[in-house]
């Protein structure tokens, strides 16, 4: 028993980030880290492009005011979250990750459920000088979040296969659920140029349409937003 457990390998992570490091070091020549992609990885750009048509096409709709781009604005986040799922599913298939994928999963995130949900809440009304502030706060603790969940992941107690037993935070793809709101809302004319954003706007300070007007409705955003970047709150991972 003695000499099975001297012969056990232990995992040591930074051997791990030395063998991932020289695999890109070790590449030369033109196009060289596009051939160090794997198959999963081209699955995680698929949800950054997704977030990438969310936020062209919902300037698309100020220039136009054609709800046909509103509504795949909504819908391409959407998509995002079905490359986001089918990526980990890949490389598990693949048998094939890599420290390159783990970052390109963060940066997919946060376009598509960051930057593009924020964007959206602009859209359909959140255009107030506080309302900016506090998407602008969303897309930030979303950032910082992400960056977060990189760099403590391996301190997460895990389960049999390995994986974390719980999100310290709100994932970033449960903006989804606001993406859920701002759609019912743009389905019943509840937005900007038609009847206009539920509950209306306070005033912190100044004159009405000035720097201190804001929606109610931002402040869910940043009840969000304080919720992804909690150390607190723990949601259990499926």
């Amino acid at each position: 028993m003695s000499r099975r457990k001297s012969e056990t390998k232990v995992y040591d992570p930074s051997e791990h980030k030395s063998e991932a490091l020289h695999q890109y070091q070790d590449t030369d020549g033109h196009f060289s880290l596009v051939r160090n992609f794997r198959l999963a990885d081209l699955v995680t750009i698929m949800n950054g492009v997704c977030g990438s048509f969310s936020i062209f096409s919902s300037a698309r709709y100020l220039l136009t005011n054609d709800p046909d781009y509103l509504w795949t604005a909504m819908a391409f986040p959407l998509a995002g979250l079905m490359f986001d799922f089918l990526d980990g599913k890949v490389a598990r298939w693949r048998k094939s990750s890599s420290m390159l994928g783990q970052e390109l999963d963060s940066l997919a995130d946060l376009i598509s459920f960051g930057v593009a949900p924020a964007l959206l809440a602009f859209v359909v009304g959140l255009r107030t000088y506080l309302d900016t502030v506090i998407l602008t706060g969303f897309i930030c603790c979303g950032l910082a979040r992400l960056a977060r969940f990189n760099a403590t992941v391996a301190l997460i107690p895990k389960n049999n296969g390995g994986k974390a037993k719980y999100f310290e935070g709100l994932p970033i793809p449960s903006s989804l659920g606001l993406v859920a709101i701002l759609s019912y809302w743009s389905k019943k004319g509840w937005i900007e140029g038609q009847q206009g954003i539920p509950w209306g706007t306070i005033m912190l300070w100044g004159v009405e349409g000035g720097r201190g007007e804001v929606h109610l409705v931002s402040l869910v955003f940043g009840c969000w937003a304080a919720a992804m970047v909690s150390k607190t709150l723990r949601v259990p991972k499926i």
